[in-house]
């Protein structure tokens, strides 16, 4: 996926896909999709990923690079370089297929073929996908990817379906390249397009994240602001934030692997603060004996500041996002407890 790398200062150190980017977003659509439509799908992809993650480019670069228009390019200003807009730009000269081919690349998991990519997809989002398959299709997915990755996989499917699966592929022979071409086509056209979707970030989610590391009193103080001017904006936002509270969405077993790497001091602080539910939930998955030295550190703490108790518990909450992101643990949406968020 692209990323918005900082361009260098020095305009002769940009590369020559890099300026031709700049370039594209320069030029307005109509010339620019006259360009595309002479490209080659290859050039196109490498030009339009550079152009998704360009992020802002100051007005003295586009200027360096075009001082032959530097009067038409100094009223632009900044370009901004996004997704949207390559995606509007394409969509001028190229096929919808096409273009949602190209996007899709770009968005996707890394990796040169559909099986690479698998391969970088998360094994329980895989796994999810995979069991409402019929098991043949899946026998060939798991035969075409790295077996480490299968193996995982295979044990995050229900037994009875992962049999099914196994005996597939213990009679399976040559894989035959129609029904090969089939299930690429399948899983390019379902999986990897909602994948690419949940991929993007709109402005809610970006909020949302903000929000989420500020100070109690100062989100309370914004959240209230904007549920005057906006209150469904408000209630989006409050959806996606993930908070301290919020751990309860995680099962045992991820609250196991959160107490293992919380820092003691920071975990008895941030549970000051928290939740009956919270807390009871922290204990219950420790030994009794870790329990008890929890108490009696939480206790001897005293009177605490709330805006410590505010860090430690974003502390916290920072590391199980970085957890989640990682596929360590995972995190239910709260409306199916099948559903994850990474």
């Amino acid at each position: 996926m692209a990323s918005n790398t900082p361009l260098p200062d020095d305009v002769n150190a940009l590369s020559g896909p890099q300026k031709a980017a700049i370039m594209m977003l320069s030029l307005g659509d109509e010339q620019a999709t006259k360009l595309f439509a002479m490209m080659a799908d290859d050039e196109i992809r490498e030009i339009s990923t550079i152009m998704a993650g360009l992020g802002t480019v100051n007005s003295a670069t586009v200027e360096a690079l075009f001082v032959e228009f530097a009067n038409a390019m100094s009223s632009l200003g900044n370009l901004v370089g996004t997704y949207e807009n390559t995606e509007r730009l394409l969509l001028k000269s190229l096929s919808k297929d096409r273009v949602q081919f190209i996007m899709e690349e770009m968005r996707g998991p890394a990796g040169r073929t559909m099986w690479d990519k698998l391969g970088n997809v998360n094994e329980q989002v895989l796994a999810n996908y995979l069991k409402n398959e019929y098991p043949q299709t899946v026998a060939v997915v798991l035969s075409k990817i790295k077996s480490t990755h299968a193996s995982n996989v295979l044990a995050l499917l229900p037994e009875s379906f992962a049999m099914e699966v196994i005996m597939r592929m213990l009679r399976m022979e040559s894989i035959q390249k129609e029904i090969l071409d089939g299930v690429e086509q399948t899983l390019r056209t379902e999986f990897m397009s909602n994948l690419a979707k949940s991929a993007r970030r709109d402005s809610h989610e970006l909020v949302a994240e903000i929000f989420n590391n500020l100070d109690r009193n100062t989100e309370n103080r914004f959240m209230s602001a904007l549920e005057e001017r906006n209150r469904e904006a408000a209630d989006r936002i409050k959806s996606l934030m993930f908070t301290f509270e919020d751990l309860s969405r995680i099962d045992s077993q991820g609250i196991q692997v959160i107490l293992r790497n919380a820092e003691k001091d920071k975990l008895a602080l941030a549970l000051k603060g928290a939740s009956e539910t919270v807390r009871e939930l922290m204990f219950k998955n420790m030994s009794e004996r870790a329990g008890k030295m929890l108490r009696e550190d939480m206790e001897a703490m005293g009177a605490v500041r709330l805006r410590d108790v505010d860090e430690a518990q974003a502390a916290i909450v920072t590391m199980a996002k970085e957890l989640a992101n990682s596929g360590e643990i995972f995190i239910s949406e709260g409306k199916d407890k099948d559903e994850l968020i990474y």
